[in-house]
């Protein structure tokens, strides 16, 4: 038998940096976001042999070892083998051979949650063999507690919770690591023009978000008040943004994205650099109202609202970037897995 998952990336439409503490816990965050029709994909099979086979298709990485309760993550997976450490020691795994093999349709690094969505779907390849009653916010946080305590990788809490319950969300963050996840109806024309004039684009420049996290959580505990300030703007972007769409105010989207795009930038250095700048005012020149950096920033993608038919303009510009545009849909399911 073969047990598979999959869980979706998301776009972050305002209020990231928010949900990472110690500014969530000491303020309270506010993010809203929606999942996409790219995934981030695992697969759980036998072996003969009694080892442990660690396998990424994408960057070609394959690692073996002796079957062993605890695996060592100083290595090129550090999250297979991470979540492989836990599940065994919560849960106990057969003592038998099995390879893990994951894949993730857009680069790792790139700003649309893809290490912690991996995360979310190896947990529910697990579950799945296992049977275990995990439910969303139950993969959420143990892929959160994983990363954030056992690797002591930082970032924030919204990735996970997306890719574990797909579609669009308001959510907001509190004291003791408190998560809610507000499921928005949004009516489904709205939904379909939001879609139609949304331009997705890698800028081909993978980043590490960890330094661009560390600088912001500094901020935030040495009291450093543009950075908090900034903070402050994008969880009250986030309240507007959810309003809007739930009104079917669209026209305001592209400013909002816009007014977010300069708040964000003084969260912590290297969030923006010359060429995401050029990239961002040759797409407003276009024709786009507004963009977002996805993520922590410094690269990897963004995106932009286009309306009125604005996309193929806007599409044309970029392309001369060098980069690459994404067609995406929006997903409204979250993480899934199946056994064959």
């Amino acid at each position: 038998m073969h047990f598979r998952s999959k869980a979706p990336l998301r776009l972050g439409f305002a209020g990231g940096g928010t949900d990472v503490d110690p500014y969530a816990s000491r303020f309270g965050g506010a993010v809203l976001n929606a999942s996409i029709d790219l995934f981030a994909h695992a697969s759980i099979e036998p072996l003969q042999e009694n080892a442990i086979v660690l396998h990424d298709l994408d960057n070609k990485q394959e690692l073996r070892f002796a079957w062993a309760p605890q695996l060592p993550t100083l290595h090129a997976l550090p999250l297979h083998a991470a979540v492989f450490n836990r599940i065994h020691a919560q849960y106990g795994l057969p003592l038998s051979g099995f390879s893990l093999i994951t894949s993730v349709d857009a680069p790792i690094g790139s700003g649309l949650g893809t290490s912690s969505t991996l995360v979310v779907a190896i947990i529910s390849a697990f579950a799945e063999m296992l049977q275990l009653p995990l439910g969303e916010y139950d993969i959420a946080r143990l892929a959160y507690d994983i990363e954030r305590n056992d690797l002591q990788f930082a970032g924030g809490h919204q990735d996970q919770y997306a890719a574990s319950f797909g579609g669009i969300n308001f959510m907001e963050f509190g004291p003791g690591e408190q998560v809610i996840v507000n499921p928005l109806r949004i009516r489904h024309e709205v939904l379909q023009e939001l879609e139609h004039n949304l331009v997705l684009y890698y800028t081909g420049h993978a980043r590490q978000s960890g330094r661009i996290i560390e600088e912001q959580q500094a901020n935030v505990r040495n009291d450093a008040q543009p950075s908090i300030q900034a903070m402050h703007h994008l969880k009250q972007q986030a309240l507007l943004m959810k309003e809007a769409l739930l009104k079917g105010r669209l026209q305001d989207m592209g400013d909002l994205f816009d007014i977010g795009f300069a708040y964000k930038k003084q969260m912590a250095n290297g969030i923006s650099n010359p060429h995401i700048e050029a990239l961002y005012a040759a797409a407003k020149n276009a024709g786009a109202t507004g963009g977002k950096i996805s993520g922590a920033g410094g690269g990897g993608f963004v995106f932009f609202y286009c309306p009125n038919n604005t996309r193929h303009r806007v599409t044309e510009t970029l392309n001369s970037f060098g980069g690459q545009v994404y067609p995406f849909h929006f997903c409204m399911h979250g993480v899934q897995s199946w056994t064959i």
